[in-house]
């Protein structure tokens, strides 16, 4: 029997332990390797674009000769203005990188030492990086579409005669949302959270191209998708494939989603929940990447990726 990829050896070119044995001055020079990558780590003003920067011996920061303004290695990223240490922050991507089901932010604070709110906005900016190459994507091919609800958790009473149906939408909290996930056979993953499957028609009509094969279940929201594509139905009463017909892939994310919802973070706001999907969307793309490929893909995707308008400051405009 073939052995899984995860247990293979190049599943893991990643070692945390190397990671926390790096230097400060190390760290630094790794994340001026990755985002001056063109330049050979040489720093590169980020508002004029002038190569020519001074360094600053006593502090790690730089100035430039064209525009003179002055710039870290972290100026206009997502880690723009952090506290914590590059170190710190390189151990914690790489904690991360290797949660094939998440991470949640209380662990991650237990592991780096820090306050869970450092670890929650943390954790959040690392998705928030992750998922910004879903924007502006569109799917071609053979596309699976499939919607799954999450969230809204309803207690269940302790005696049987008072116990409700807590799948009707008459019993919810009306936090219990839907992830809509449209997924290329072999390819890319993309997800967003709408609160009822219909409203996700013209999303999908929007993001997936003309001329695409559509495979989804019976149910009756998608029935638009037959005056555009060519569309497969599954009956999951009947069978999980029939006649060519399935949206096995499309489960297979809703079971990585499903797992990091209720055995890792237990539970996920509805506010987030795009945030959570985008993760286990990214995660289920690259699953047969190494570790240390991850490791990589994430912090270049910190660097490449702009001061975050929703948590820059988060927990100070949440008090």
């Amino acid at each position: 029997m073939a052995q899984h990829f995860l247990l293979s050896a190049k599943a893991r070119t990643l070692s945390l332990s190397k990671v926390m044995r790096l230097s400060d001055d190390e760290a630094f020079a790794t994340f001026k390797a990755i985002r001056w990558a063109a330049t050979n780590g040489d720093a590169t003003c980020p508002n004029c674009g002038c190569v020519a920067v001074y360094e600053y011996r006593a502090r790690r920061i730089f100035k430039c000769k064209g525009c003179f303004g002055q710039f870290s290695v972290t100026s206009g990223t997502i880690f723009a203005s952090r506290k914590m240490s590059f170190r710190d922050l390189l151990a914690a991507i790489a904690i991360f990188a290797n949660g094939a089901k998440g991470h949640s932010a209380l662990q991650l604070s237990r592991d780096l030492d820090c306050q869970y709110k450092t670890a929650f906005v943390l954790a959040h900016k690392l998705r928030e990086a992750m998922a910004a190459e879903h924007a502006g994507m569109t799917l071609s091919g053979i596309v699976e579409v499939d919607g799954a609800y999450f969230g809204g958790y309803v207690k269940a009473e302790n005696k049987k005669e008072d116990r409700k149906d807590r799948r009707l939408k008459i019993n919810q909290t009306g936090k219990r949302r839907v992830v809509v996930v449209m997924r290329e056979r072999n390819g890319r993953t993309l997800p967003f959270v709408a609160d009822a499957e219909d409203e996700a028609v013209p999303t999908i009509l929007d993001r997936v191209a003309r001329g695409s094969t559509i495979h989804a279940d019976e149910a009756a929201g998608w029935d638009v998708l037959h005056t555009r594509y060519q569309t497969y139905r599954i009956n999951h009463s009947i069978a999980y494939s029939d006649d060519g017909a399935c949206t096995n892939q499309a489960e297979s994310y809703f079971s990585r989603l499903r797992r990091a919802e209720v055995g890792t973070h237990h539970r996920i706001s509805g506010q987030y929940l795009h945030a959570y999907a985008g993760e286990m969307a990214w995660r289920e793309d690259y699953r047969r990447r190494a570790n240390g490929s991850q490791f990589n893909m994430i912090v270049a995707a910190t660097m490449a990726h702009p001061k975050s308008r929703v948590w820059a400051g988060y927990w100070q405009r949440a008090q």
